[in-house]
């Protein structure tokens, strides 16, 4: 028996009919990628699937006690308090009481006599603080507070605690577009959490690389219908592509025969004679199907307004460094020269400072020290993350064109409605408020926004998010023909690779790290760095060979190199005694959790004891990865 299945289910929503009579079955095992056009109806599908959402007709069944964690796409309004109690509260009763040791930790919250009874006794169990290490440990992994207030976080952290309920919930999953928001560290986190704890995943996402490496299966919906294809990824785009082929046969013969049907019942007199009731019934019910016939829904037409060219020198950086005010460093010493026609990438963590290393370098934020020259006639288009430069009460057309009738592209006007349309806005969408839109309309919007404007410098931060893969192989092919230069942060691995020529890297070490290519390319030459040059050998040969016992003689090593041996050296003598120093307070953790008294007498120092116990441990794994490398590095250096 399927884990889930739909049987025979349709769903109109808003007099649009989503589903018509569908099928579909999960079986235990399957890791199925839902894939279809931005509205097509995946978020609803997987809505039904959670139980949710009731189909117009047809039935939902579950395999018998399933239990399923759902991430949606739009976090619930109900959800309020720490972010630990709210992920905990899928733990059901054990959930309940670990939130409320956790308000007793932290002294935020009034709890009943009951409510402290029972967090004491599920605290004073193994079970108790296990639990509290899971929840502990993917909120780490996501970047999240457990001590922040639900209610303060930005869209993008909440959606990260949506992720970690339903990670923490059931191996069986249904996340709706888990890669948004997450940083490229978290998003590999995730495949190899997903691929190890996740027993059945149905999952919405258009990230190529994301999916490509977990679905083993496919299922596309598309005009009403759920086609399903027993493939992963990549060979899935080649099976639609004969399933629609297929499609346009059937349809140009059933139009062919419709259009004789049609000149046989004009004959008039002729005709009537011989009619055919039969034959005229059938030609009625030809006419039902064609009326009902959903055409497959267009591609969005992107064309850019580009300015006159820019000078060959686009942006030069030197010796740039930039903290804030309170002292945090972002980055420091950063050079580069971006010239005219490159497509340069930004990589890094959530939070490791892309985005500010943009502003410095357009001369929206004074750099520290060091100087940022920008070329001649530069024209700049600025894609922002936030979307702040939408106005959520503003209507769609006054956004893009800002009251004006017409917009400019290519030299030509162009009504901003029939302009809308080539970015997939129907004429009952463009009067609506900006803050009624889907975040794949409102991207597409930007977009729109940000292509009316000449420019020979587009700057692009997260473009990829909430855009279907038609659109997104359209974005990348506009960019790859874009004659100005492009600077792009994305978190898309595909994207990257498909279109970036160099990559800019913040690898949290204050340093701003350019490598040639693009995502694949960094991980290559990170992973395998080139080995430290050695001297090069005369091609003359020598008059008198060295003996075979006697040791080549050392190369003199440069002032700068004896001060970088001689760091090396004290930093490798310091090392032992910070791996002591962290075996013993490792140590005397475990001491700490053995004691199954601890949470009742200090639960303050339990929960310090359970986050600081992974920290430890990767502190640990760090310090042997650095000595590692400081030895090889010394070796290098005295060949």
């Amino acid at each position: 028996m399927a884990l889930i299945a739909l049987q025979d289910i349709s769903l109109n929503l808003y007099g649009r009919p989503l589903f018509d009579h569908c099928d579909l079955h999960v079986e235990i095992g399957d890791r199925l990628c839902l894939v279809g056009r931005n509205g097509a109806g995946k978020s609803s599908l997987l809505n039904i699937m959670a139980g949710l959402k009731r189909p117009d007709t047809g039935s939902v069944i579950y395999q018998q006690g399933t239990v399923l964690g759902y991430m949606p796409q739009e976090v619930p309004l109900q959800w309020q308090g720490s972010v630990f109690g709210v992920v905990a509260e899928v733990m059901g009763e054990a959930g309940k009481a670990l939130a409320a040791a956790h308000a007793m930790a932290l002294g935020t919250a009034a709890l009943s006599t009951a409510e402290r009874g029972a967090a004491e006794s599920l605290m004073s169990t193994g079970e108790g603080w296990e639990k509290q290490a899971d929840i502990e440990t993917v909120l780490n992994h996501l970047g999240l507070d457990g001590d922040a207030d639900f209610a303060t976080l930005s869209g993008g952290k909440k959606r990260r605690v949506a992720l970690a309920r339903a990670l923490l919930t059931s191996q069986d999953l249904l996340l709706d577009e888990p890669t948004n928001h997450l940083d490229i560290h978290t998003i590999e986190w995730l495949e190899e959490f997903l691929l190890r704890r996740a027993r059945t995943l149905v999952f919405i996402s258009h990230d190529r690389a994301f999916a490509r490496r977990l679905a083993t299966k496919m299922a596309e919906v598309d005009r009403g219908h759920i086609y399903a294809y027993a493939c992963n990824a990549d060979q899935f785009a080649e099976r639609r592509e004969l399933r629609l082929n297929e499609e346009e046969q059937q349809r140009y013969h059933f139009d062919k025969k419709l259009a004789q049907e049609e000149a046989w019942i004009r004959q008039g007199i002729k005709a009537r004679r011989t009619r055919n009731m039969g034959r005229v019934r059938a030609l009625q019910a030809m006419r039902v199907e064609r009326a009902a016939r959903r055409v497959q829904q267009g591609n969005v037409r992107l064309q850019v307004e580009q300015a006159e060219r820019s000078g060959k020198l686009v942006l030069e950086a030197s010796a740039v460094s930039f903290c804030w005010e309170d002292g945090y460093e972002v980055f420091h010493d950063f050079s580069t020269i971006i010239q005219r026609g490159d497509r340069i990438g930004l990589i890094g963590d959530n939070g490791a400072g892309k985005t500010t290393l943009l502003r410095v370098l357009l001369g929206e934020l004074q750099p520290t020290k060091g100087t940022v020259r920008q070329g001649t006639r530069l024209e700049i288009s600025y894609f922002d993350q936030l979307r702040d430069t939408l106005n959520p009460d503003e209507t769609v057309m006054y956004a893009v064109a800002e009251g004006n009738d017409v917009v400019t592209i290519g030299g030509q006007n162009k009504h901003v409605a029939s302009y809308l349309q080539d970015f997939l806005f129907e004429s009952d969408r463009l009067r609506v408020p900006v803050s009624t839109l889907s975040g794949g309309e409102r991207n597409r919007l930007l977009l729109a926004k940000l292509f009316t404007k000449p420019s020979n410098l587009l700057v692009m931060d997260e473009p990829t998010n909430d855009l279907d893969v038609e659109t997104l192989e359209l974005l990348e092919e506009m960019l790859d023909q874009y004659q100005g230069t492009v600077l792009l942060v994305s978190h898309d691995r595909a994207f990257l690779d498909n279109l970036v020529t160099s990559t800019l890297v913040l690898e949290g070490d204050t340093l701003v790290h350019e490598y040639v290519g693009g995502y694949t390319d960094w991980l290559r030459q990170r992973e395998e760095p080139q080995p430290a040059p050695k001297e090069e050998k005369s091609a003359a040969p020598r008059p008198t060979p060295a003996p075979v016992q006697e040791m080549p003689k050392k190369r003199k090593l440069s002032f700068k190199e004896q001060q970088q041996r001689k760091a090396w050296e004290e930093e490798l003598a310091a090392l032992p005694a910070q791996l002591r120093a962290l075996e013993a307070e490792q140590a005397a953790l475990e001491a700490q959790l053995a004691d199954s008294s601890l949470f009742s007498r200090d639960p303050q120092s339990f929960n310090h004891a359970v986050a600081r116990q992974p920290q430890v441990e990767e502190a640990q794994l760090a310090l042997l990865e650095r000595w590692e490398e400081l030895e090889a590095n010394l070796a290098a250096l005295n060949e």
